[in-house]
């Protein structure tokens, strides 16, 4: 899993609320920290994440966008989970195409549980609507 900040804190707290099991019958997962939109890129090209959990208010590139990115320029392009700091900012990850979003605060168990049911959801062989 890939989680894209410019903040370190914000990428902690958020490795910290999913986990490193976030359900039993999605295994454990292995984190890469992106910094910058170009690290984003580069793991998304290379095949290395199977989940992007991106910062919403992430500068100078905030997550939204970089989603809506990704949605239109990678074949394969993994599931997106937004993070966004108000309850408001939801539709906004609704227009980038998210797969979920979260709000900070972070809440440990709706942050894995969210991240599980993702996972799942795009299991290869698995129908999902989009």
């Amino acid at each position: 899993m890939l989680v894209y900040s410019h903040r370190p804190e914000v990428r902690e707290s958020i490795i910290e609320a999913v986990g490193r099991r976030p359900a039993p019958d999605v295994g454990r997962v292995r984190w890469v920290e992106a910094a910058g939109i170009a690290e984003v890129l580069a793991a998304c090209d290379a095949g290395e994440a199977d989940l992007l959990i991106l910062d919403g208010e992430a500068q100078p590139t905030g997550g939204m966008g970089v989603a809506k990115q990704l949605r239109h320029e990678i074949v394969g392009c993994p599931p997106i989970v937004l993070t966004v700091r108000r309850r408001d900012d939801r539709w906004l990850a609704t227009w980038s195409e998210a797969d979920a979003v979260l709000v900070h605060p972070l809440d440990p168990i709706e942050a894995a549980e969210v991240v599980a049911q993702v996972l799942r959801d795009h299991r290869p062989g698995t129908l999902t609507a989009q």
